[in-house]
């Protein structure tokens, strides 16, 4: 999947018939779109750009545990992933949604199965088969590939005025083209091309940008009180001049982190059938059992992505968002409650939390890490954490390592058909989709059928500006 074709030094055609497109980017959202212009055939020449060696490299790291491609959800519900931006996705995903992509991967071969989730995968469970017929695919429609083409935005010296400007190995290049396609990604996992550096470009040209943030993301953890305290009496040592410079307004900034007992035997292990339940500032409430991960500072996985937008967002107003971890979500706070009071004899409170709730491990552990030595003796107290423990957080982790990432060009800034609405002297319609749009939905094969569904809408309004 090394493709590339010789640099275009400066195309001077001004004949309409093909229209060239230039589609910059080659995940999912600018093939798609590619594919939809092909079939135009002759009255369009697609060729895909993109500063990789090869393209699809982030789609191929999706699937690499398994290609979720979409999900089997009914309509109203799938849609609702999609939160504040589902009103502007509906008519895009309404002509290019779950059911036409299912189809659409039937078409190149590739059989898909409805998982025990839901979720929806090829039935080999990988995206290298289902990339190769594609590009094979796009190929024998005329697509052309110019990899290691790294795009910096318009010659506004050109002549004829707004070449499309690319670095590439052997130096600048300039490409003219009737219409652009913009399919740059977000800002996460920068090493396989989504790095954002198409932000200040399009800000140049009067573009409003909605910051990118992560998404789908991981968070670091309120160091716990234990974290907090020098060996000896409480309150002493580093605890006490911490609090007298708290006192005088100077206090240090809040530290990050497991304690070291905590993170070198837990980081890296799951909580599994557990329930976070929070609730942020402005009403918005997220209740769901999953599992997700510790890692060396913080929390990830699957049921912290879940909840990501809301908790990145308290965290952006108030400093920190704190959700309340249910560790037996199939036990009621009564039975709990009584299984803690059971008298235990000589055995100590771990083995009598196994013995009678089947709580070891990592969910024992979490309960030393952060309750106080009191409130672990107490069980009234203790029972109430094991079913609502406050686990706070301070901070995200860094965007590129995040999944996915919100932000980027606001549906306000395009018209129906994706074209951006206002800028500053380009030579041609520009058209954008894929995740640097400003949209987020978690992970469940929603992020992969919204880029699929955007770039096909940017396609077809490639097709409908040229009047084809």
């Amino acid at each position: 999947m090394n493709d590339s074709t010789p640099p275009v030094k400066s195309l001077q055609s001004t004949q309409h018939s093909p229209w060239r497109v230039a589609v910059i980017g080659g995940g999912p959202a600018g093939l798609m779109a590619a594919e939809v212009l092909a079939g135009a055939g002759a009255a369009v020449s697609v060729t895909v750009y993109d500063a990789m060696p090869s393209v699809g490299r982030k789609f191929l790291l999706a699937g690499k545990g398994g290609l979720n491609l979409t999900h089997s959800e009914e309509p109203p519900v799938f849609l609702g992933r999609y939160g504040e931006r589902s009103g502007e996705l509906q008519p895009l995903l309404a002509a290019f949604g779950p059911t036409q992509l299912r189809a659409w991967a039937g078409a190149l071969g590739v059989e898909t199965f409805v998982g025990s989730s839901g979720r929806v995968f090829p039935k080999d469970m990988k995206a290298a088969p289902l990339l190769r017929a594609w590009l094979h695919r796009l190929r024998g429609a005329g697509v052309q590939f110019s990899m290691r083409h790294r795009w910096l935005g318009w010659a506004d010296d050109s002549e004829p005025k707004g070449a499309l400007k690319f670095s590439t190995p052997s130096g600048e290049v300039q490409v003219q083209a009737d219409a652009v396609v913009l399919a740059l990604g977000g800002a996460s996992w920068a090493r396989l091309g989504s790095d954002g550096a198409w932000v200040p470009i399009l800000e140049e040209r009067g573009i409003a940008i909605a910051p990118l943030k992560p998404s789908n993301c991981g968070f670091d953890v309120f160091a716990p009180l234990a974290a907090l305290a020098t060996p000896g009496m409480p309150g002493s040592g580093e605890n006490r001049r911490e609090f007298l410079k708290e006192l005088i307004g100077q206090a240090p900034p809040p530290r990050v982190g497991w304690t070291e007992h905590f993170a070198s035997r837990f980081a890296g292990q799951p909580f599994k059938s557990v329930a976070i339940h929070f609730t942020d500032s402005r009403g918005r409430t997220f209740h769901r059992k999953g599992e997700f991960v510790a890692t060396a500072t913080g929390v990830e996985g699957s049921l912290i992505y879940a909840v990501s937008s809301l908790l990145r967002d308290e965290i952006a107003m108030h400093a920190s968002a704190t959700f309340k971890l249910d560790l037996l979500p199939d036990k009621s706070p009564e039975q709990v409650l009584v299984e803690v009071r059971h008298p235990r004899g000589s055995r100590s409170l771990s083995s009598h939390l196994k013995s009678r709730l089947n709580l070891d491990g990592i969910k024992a552990a979490i309960l030393y890490e952060l309750l106080g030595k009191d409130a672990i003796n107490d069980p009234i107290q203790l029972a109430h954490a094991i079913k609502a423990l406050p686990v706070t957080l301070l901070a995200p982790r860094p965007i590129d390592e995040a999944i996915s990432s919100a932000g980027g060009v606001p549906f306000e800034a395009m018209d129906a058909h994706m074209q951006l609405r206002a800028s500053k002297d380009t030579a041609q319609p520009v058209f954008c989709a894929g995740e640097m749009l400003d949209w987020e939905a978690p992970t469940g094969g929603y992020l992969l059928t919204a880029c699929f569904a955007s770039g096909h809408a940017a396609g077809q309004g490639v097709i409908n500006y040229f009047g084809l």
